[in-house]
């Protein structure tokens, strides 16, 4: 009798312990749970803590209530001036209704799929109706520019900055909101632009008409190097000549007066011993008349031969 009150005792508290435990469940704080009943929802557990449930009859699902990631893919799309970009988003968001999330999505995979087709179409509706530069810059502040030519150049683009990608951010994810939070339990804490250019291409083109904006601001500043240039020869050949002439004036100045000191001295010279003057400008006359293949022949009434006869004489 002792042993088989025994084994009664055992098998009875094992029974309440599988009971036990089949009623009790932990909801974690990173979740929330859902306890279903034949495939339906009978409550839902937000809380972190133990709960109890009816066992063998209910089961019980866990949804991960932290925030999540949505990445998307690029999408090509036409602005308002028909410009072909491509915008890559990115989002952040959290089951905040997990009976509506379950009944609806049932699987975080079909919530990223949903958040797919909203998030896209949102960016579609609302990017086409703004130009390229209103997408890219967030507020209408003055770009500065290295070069004069490149902010005239900018300017004369005419681009004005009345929205801004911030308020064209915020205008999407508003839409999103409005659209999956009620129906699907999901709620989107973030949405963002983090690549944005034009498409493939396009950019060849985008790249040509920013290689010939630069040309031609290349080609001014040769203009403009080029006609200093001209300008700075010009001045310098003026310099130049008016140095030049002022230089021949001087040396016609400097030799007219030497030429006058020289004829005054040889004035001095003749007046005081004419024979003597006459002498020398006689040998001068020789010394540059005369080499080794000349030939002198001299008449005998001549001033050179009677210098010869009185030196010969002389001797």
């Amino acid at each position: 009798m002792k042993l088989r009150s025994a084994i009664l005792i055992t098998v009875a508290v094992a029974l309440v312990a599988v009971l036990l435990f089949s009623s009790l469940y932990v909801v974690d704080v990173t979740e929330h749970a859902l306890v279903l009943q034949f495939g339906k929802v009978v409550s839902t557990r937000t809380e972190p803590g133990l709960y109890m449930k009816t066992p063998f009859l209910q089961t019980v699902t866990y949804l991960d209530k932290r925030l999540r990631e949505w990445d998307g893919e690029p999408s090509t799309l036409l602005t308002n001036e028909k410009q072909k970009i491509e915008v890559n988003t990115y989002a952040r968001w959290h089951v905040a209704d997990p009976k509506q999330f379950y009944l609806r999505l049932t699987s975080e995979a079909r919530g990223q799929s949903v958040l797919d087709g909203q998030i896209e179409s949102s960016v579609k509706n609302i990017a086409t109706t703004y130009s390229f530069m209103e997408i890219l810059r967030s507020n209408p502040r003055e770009l500065k520019y290295t070069t004069d030519e490149l902010a005239k150049a900018e300017a004369e683009r005419n681009i004005r900055i009345q929205t801004g990608r911030n308020k064209i951010v915020a205008e999407i994810l508003a839409r999103v909101k409005g659209d999956i939070e009620e129906e699907y339990g999901i709620v989107v804490d973030g949405l963002g632009i983090k690549h944005l250019n034009y498409v493939r291409e396009v950019v060849p083109k985008i790249h040509e008409r920013m290689r010939a904006e630069r040309d031609r601001i290349a080609n001014l500043y040769e203009s403009e190097g080029r006609e200093l240039e001209a300008k700075i020869v010009g001045e310098t050949t003026k310099e130049l000549e008016e140095i030049e002439s002022e230089g021949k004036k001087l040396a016609t100045i400097l030799r007219g007066k030497a030429d006058a000191e020289a004829l005054r001295i040889y004035a001095e010279a003749y007046g005081e011993d004419p024979e003597f003057y006459a002498f020398l400008r006689s040998l001068e006359t020789l010394k540059l008349s005369m080499d080794e293949r000349v030939r002198l022949v001299l008449g005998t009434s001549g001033p050179l031969f009677r210098y010869f006869k009185e030196y010969s004489e002389e001797k």
